[in-house]
């Protein structure tokens, strides 16, 4: 009896993080089981496949329900990339339009997860095998603004990254100090309203210097206190800030816009100024040269998320151009497993960096750390606190705990 073969495959709608709706898929097989919910982005790169179909989660589980299930029944759960070329060939699209890349990552994913249950091994060990036993280190998003916050900064997010720490334990507290610590100097400053965005980060009435300079001031008490060593990062989302029309990038919070060159010249100067680690999206989506020059410019990492959208030809066209040295993989950005393991496969073999990451619309689903261990991503980019976001860390722990003795973390580049 072949214990991965699928029996039943079953989908719902959710609520996320924001309270909307979103779907989840359980497939069950002979001997096991996988579920997995799709999450949602808030600042989404154009380029990303179709969230639904027309109609909506609801039409996607009528989906899931009249076409997809009777295709997958009597399937073998093992062979991924063959269900994952079947989800290709019923929505008959480039880009999910009509079956949705969130329903196509609910199901790739749960059926992963459904595999690795059959043979009663985790889905890291599944995907990665015997050999997958680096933790990634946790990139935290700390002052939030952007499409994430409202009345705060004009830069999305201002990230931690404890390149320090020992063991994953100790990357999470280290994370979750700075948090504390930032709460506390951002009490004291102008009218002392302090809010949360999406991801848990602190939103407050502050500029994009100013959030920089209290996490400066953050991260060298906790390293003080802590002795781990620990560097900044930001999420620019600068296609956010773009304004095609005016071919400007608009700062609203600044009273500012700058050119391409402005804009570019600016992060530049930030990356020096602070000296921070990572940069993801400092220029707009489309512009390849924009982030090569940046990234000839400084010794940071420099990491396309709009820009490539876990997109394999994209990220080609950025390797051909050397626009960056890092890349974000959202699956549900590209729709299966299949499509995102290649998309790793080819950033690794050329030197860029996979950095495993959560959306800001989330669910308490804990795949990604998974895929984190199992392709051996050195950065995991999922929060610092709320319960969507340890949800992730917290498993990273548990993962931590199977691979007992065997247990490191990742090796970071030196930058």
């Amino acid at each position: 009896m072949n214990p991965t073969i699928i029996e039943d495959v079953i989908a719902r709608k959710i609520l996320d993080s924001r309270g909307n709706w979103t779907i989840e898929v359980d497939i069950l097989t002979r001997c096991g089981f996988g579920r997995c919910a799709a999450p949602s982005g808030a600042s989404k790169g154009v380029h990303e496949v179709s969230s639904y179909p027309e109609g909506g989660v609801e039409k996607a589980i009528v989906e899931v329900e009249e076409t997809i299930a009777p295709e997958m029944i009597g399937m073998d759960s093992e062979e991924q990339d063959i269900i994952d070329g079947i989800l290709r060939e019923i929505d008959g699209t480039d880009n999910f339009s009509n079956i949705g890349g969130n329903t196509a990552v609910a199901i790739s994913l749960a059926n992963a997860k459904a595999a690795a249950s059959s043979y009663g091994i985790s889905l890291f060990q599944h995907l990665g095998g015997c050999f997958s036993n680096q933790l990634p280190y946790p990139l935290g998003n700390v002052i939030g603004g952007g499409a994430h916050s409202q009345n705060s900064t004009d830069i999305q997010e201002f990230l931690v990254l404890p390149t320090g720490a020992k063991n994953i334990e100790e990357a999470l507290k280290v994370n979750s100090e700075v948090h504390k610590k930032t709460r506390e100097i951002l009490s004291g400053k102008h009218d002392g309203v302090i809010g949360k965005g999406d991801e848990g980060a602190w939103a407050a009435n502050i500029t994009d210097i100013e959030a920089l300079d209290v996490l400066t001031q953050a991260t060298r008490r906790v390293s003080e206190e802590t002795g781990v060593e620990i560097r900044l990062g930001m999420d620019v989302a600068a296609s956010e800030l773009w304004d095609e029309k005016s071919g400007e990038y608009i700062y609203q919070k600044e009273r500012k816009s700058r050119t391409r060159e402005e804009q570019i010249d600016y992060m530049i100067d930030l990356i020096k100024q602070y000296d921070l680690y990572y940069v993801e999206d400092p220029i707009q989506e489309n512009d390849y040269e924009g982030f090569a020059q940046i990234s000839r410019e400084v010794n940071c990492l420099i990491c396309g998320d709009d820009l490539y959208v876990t997109n394999y030809e994209r990220l080609k066209k950025g390797i051909k151009m050397k626009s960056s040295n890092a890349i974000i993989i959202k699956p549900n950005q590209c729709g299966t497993l299949t499509d995102t393991y290649r998309t790793i496969i080819l950033a690794k073999s050329h030197n860029l960096i996979p950095v495993l990451s959560h959306r800001s619309g989330e669910t308490v689903d804990d795949t990604v750390a998974h895929l984190a261990v199992a392709f051996s991503s050195p950065i995991i980019k999922t929060g610092v606190v709320s319960g969507e976001r340890i949800a992730k860390l917290n498993e990273l722990i548990r993962i931590s705990e199977e691979l007992g003795t065997r247990a490191e973390m990742a090796h970071l580049r030196e930058v």
